[in-house]
C-alpha cells in the first residue's frame, strides 16, 4: 500500500509591517475614490467613435447625438425650460425622495 504525505499549512502570520502595508494600500485606494467621485460631478464632452458629440457625466451613460440633433435641441432651449417650470410639480429630482 503507498504511503500518502501530509503536509500542514500553517496560516500565514501577520506582522506589523504588514498591517501596516495593508493599511496604507487601502487608504490609498479610500483617497482614490474619493477623488474620482469628487470628479464625478463635472462633465466631459468628447467625440465619439462615430463622429457624434458624446456628453458623460449627467448619468449612468453618455448623453450621445449628432451635431445637427445638438443644434436642433439648443434650438428649442427655451421650450424645454418652459416645459419643466410649468411641470415642475410632476417631475421627479434624482436623489430626492418621491
Amino acid at each position: 500500500m503507498a504511503q500518502m504525505n501530509t503536509i500542514t499549512l500553517a496560516p500565514k502570520a501577520t506582522t506589523t509591517d504588514s498591517l501596516l502595508a495593508e493599511l496604507a494600500k487601502l487608504k490609498a485606494e479610500n483617497e482614490a475614490l474619493r477623488a474620482a467621485k469628487a470628479k464625478a460631478g463635472t462633465l466631459a464632452v468628447r467625440v465619439s467613435a462615430k463622429g457624434a458629440v458624446s456628453v458623460y457625466g449627467l448619468g449612468r451613460f453618455p448623453v450621445t447625438l449628432y451635431q445637427e440633433q445638438w443644434a436642433r435641441l439648443f434650438g428649442h432651449v427655451d421650450a424645454i425650460q418652459a416645459f419643466i417650470k410649468a411641470n415642475g410639480a410632476e417631475l421627479k429630482v434624482k436623489g430626492q425622495a418621491a
